[in-house]
């Protein structure tokens, strides 16, 4: 279950989305190559990754914009595409920028808390990338977002509440958070936790000068201007069912 895109239009220009997505597309070709060497590509996580056991300043920045494969880099530059321009949108580029450079560094900070000891190399945007989704669920949270469906070999399109992907989201990173290892490596749950609720947190003055539980009531949940129309809102994959 993947979100393409949301019916939820930006009044301007995504310049610092557009940017921050490709410094990390550049970067991620820049050390390409070492993927097939497993060993350099161990040492350059672990030098310019966030190691909590030897974690230096300077990693807590640089973790946020690599990733540990094509489909991860994939993966994160979606989110960021469908959530970022709206968040942009709200708080300016300027404001923008600052909150989804905290909102990583507040996700580091988070899994770097959750097991200091750690030798396990986090590196990835998307604890970043969470805030501009908890951020967004408190802005928008029945805007209206399309979610890619892969059922083996049916696909569809379909459009849900921001609120019921993004809170699944997010219940999911406690749940996995609470029954994962810390070094065990893999997803860092608790980064994408904390945040999300830095993206919450940092997001609520612009609620409340909106007129926080009004504003909600105002718009009931929506986006307070027209919803983008898509030309064909579901797909026109038709589903290939067994033969008899």
């Amino acid at each position: 279950m993947f979100p393409i895109r949301d019916h939820n239009p930006s009044r301007r220009t995504p310049f610092v989305t557009w940017g921050l997505m490709a410094i990390n597309i550049a970067v991620f070709l820049g050390y390409f190559s070492l993927f097939s060497d497993p060993r350099a590509l161990g040492e350059f996580f672990s030098n310019w990754g966030l190691v909590p056991a030897v974690a230096s300043p300077e990693t807590f920045v640089t973790s946020m914009f690599l990733h540990g494969g094509i489909m991860h880099l994939i993966g994160n530059m979606l989110f960021l595409w469908v959530f970022g321009d709206n968040m942009e949108d709200a708080m300016g580029h300027g404001g923008f920028l600052g909150f989804y450079l905290v909102s990583g560094l507040v996700a580091a900070t988070a899994q770097f808390g959750a097991d200091p000891s750690s030798t396990v190399p986090m590196v990835g945007a998307s604890g970043a990338i969470a805030g501009v989704m908890g951020g967004y669920l408190l802005l928008y949270p029945k805007a209206r977002v399309d979610i890619l469906i892969i059922l083996i070999i049916i696909f569809r399109i379909i459009p849900v509440p921001a609120w019921i992907v993004l809170g699944a989201w997010f219940g999911i990173q406690i749940v996995q958070g609470s029954v994962t290892p810390t070094d065990q490596g893999g997803v860092a749950y608790w980064a994408h936790a904390g945040g999300f609720v830095a993206g919450l947190v940092m997001t609520a003055p612009i609620w409340i000068r909106r007129g926080g539980i009004d504003f909600w009531e105002r718009t009931d949940g929506h986006p307070p201007h027209p919803e983008t129309q898509y030309r064909w809102a579901k797909t026109a994959i038709p589903p290939v069912r067994p033969r008899r």
